[in-house]
């Protein structure tokens, strides 16, 4: 687990995609603690070395069969209630699958407010209603599944949604996918997110 602490008031709860605690994930904690934020990101895999991106299809059978959507938000749920009373506020902020793990931690009572980077997972959850406001970033095309079919689907209370240029990984530097203007814009819709709930 990697947990930075600041002294603040507001924790950052990072979920990790398929791969692991990576680099990008290292420095994207690092950023949000610079913002004086606590931060802490749990290490999903229990592995010491995170999978590579050239491993996707291993990464993502590994996540799915030992961790799996339910097991990562039961492993969050844990923290939050060890933290809960510890803080003002609590964000959770994902990263693909885990963005889709932080759109299931929003009906939480005690998590303020959900950032999801490409979660496109959460098409199976699209009916969850969170009680607080979520805040979530696609690509404009997805190889999987209708991005502007999956946005129309979350349209309701509590939930804004923003399309960026680029692919599914459009935010990571070390992702062939990264999107430097898109990453940026995102990253700054996120902090305004945090500032205000």
């Amino acid at each position: 687990m990697l947990h930075i602490q600041k002294k603040s008031d507001t924790v950052i709860i990072i979920i990790h995609e398929i791969y692991g605690l990576n680099q990008h994930m290292q420095v994207f904690c690092e950023s949000l603690s610079n913002q004086d934020f606590d931060v802490i990101c749990p290490n999903l895999l229990e592995r010491e070395t995170p999978f590579d991106y050239s491993q996707e299809e291993a990464a993502y059978r590994h996540f799915m069969e030992n961790i799996g959507f339910t097991g990562a938000l039961h492993k969050i749920k844990e923290i939050l209630s060890e933290i809960k009373d510890e803080y003002q506020k609590i964000f959770i902020l994902g990263f693909s699958a885990g963005a889709t793990v932080a759109w299931l931690c929003s009906e939480e009572e005690c998590v303020d407010g959900i950032v999801g980077y490409y979660g496109s997972r959460i098409r199976n959850y699209a009916e969850l209603a969170p009680r607080c406001p979520a805040l979530l970033f696609f690509p404009l095309e997805e190889p999987s599944f209708n991005v502007d079919e999956l946005i129309s689907a979350l349209e309701r209370k509590n939930v804004e949604v923003h399309k960026f240029n680029g692919k599914h990984g459009f935010s990571d530097p070390y992702n062939s996918n990264h999107h430097i203007e898109s990453a940026q814009e995102a990253f700054s819709n996120m902090m305004k997110f945090f500032m205000m709930n």
